[in-house]
């Protein structure tokens, strides 16, 4: 390939460019992400009828399943960007992944909590040490271990060389918590079919979960649009770019 077909790929190693894309883009996804939960919170609290197990009391996975999914998806996401800043030496991407830790470690917060508040009812506990949930817990004090450890160092270059080999180091986690129901016994169901003759859920409640998933990843990317600008503002903020941005 020559160097024209990584210009796309350059594009992105510039602040000024990424804070313009990211702050166009976060608009409309924050807009795509409220329909698509409007909808999916319709459909999963009204449309959708009872489990024939657990009547009501199912209706927590459209927050729950949602939740578990984003924070594996940007830890990833905070391991890609944080191995694209070590080999390539871009710091957008030490910015990218330094702006998606806290939302990381929000969404399996949420997760930890829904999961607990569903357990009780069904196992009769809030909390047990079970494989998917440990691992699980384990990847919330990963991501606070990234944020602290960026934030202990003086030289900002320094931190984000630190929390990135952190980051790439606890991607070993990401298989464990998925694989965890099948490698050992757990109180923790195992993946749900959603389509085929095997299909584990009803259309009318796939549907809305479906819509769930999709509205968490638009919102999670509108906030980390945002975040991604403020990150940038915070790192360039002697640029002229940025002085007049803050304005």
């Amino acid at each position: 390939m020559d160097k024209y077909s990584w210009a796309w790929f350059h594009r992105f190693g510039s602040p000024p460019y990424v804070y313009r894309v990211a702050g166009m883009l976060a608009p409309w996804f924050a807009w795509a992400a409220a329909l698509a939960i409007a909808a999916g919170l319709y459909g999963g609290l009204w449309s959708s009828p009872p489990d024939y197990q657990q009547g009501d009391g199912f209706r927590i996975i459209y927050i729950h399943v949602p939740s578990a999914y984003l924070s594996m998806m940007c830890y990833g996401l905070m391991a890609v960007a944080s191995a694209v800043g070590l080999i390539w030496r871009m710091k957008m991407a030490h910015a990218v992944a330094v702006a998606a830790a806290p939302l990381g470690a929000s969404f399996t917060l949420l997760a930890l909590i829904t999961g607990s508040l569903w357990g009780k009812p069904m196992w009769g506990t809030y909390w047990v040490w079970d494989a998917r949930l440990t691992s699980e817990l384990i990847l919330l004090f990963l991501y606070l271990g990234f944020i602290a450890l960026e934030s202990a160092y003086e030289d900002p270059r320094s931190g984000d060389r630190a929390s990135a080999v952190l980051a790439l180091v606890g991607v070993v986690n990401l298989p464990i918590i998925h694989y965890s129901v099948v490698w050992w016994n757990s109180l923790h169901q195992g993946s749900t079919k959603f389509f085929g003759d095997s299909a584990q859920m009803a259309p009318s409640m796939v549907v809305p979960l479906l819509l769930m998933i999709l509205g968490f990843t638009l919102l999670f990317a509108a906030c980390l649009a945002k975040r991604v600008q403020a990150e940038l503002l915070e790192r360039e903020r002697s640029a002229s770019w940025a002085e007049e941005a803050a304005r």
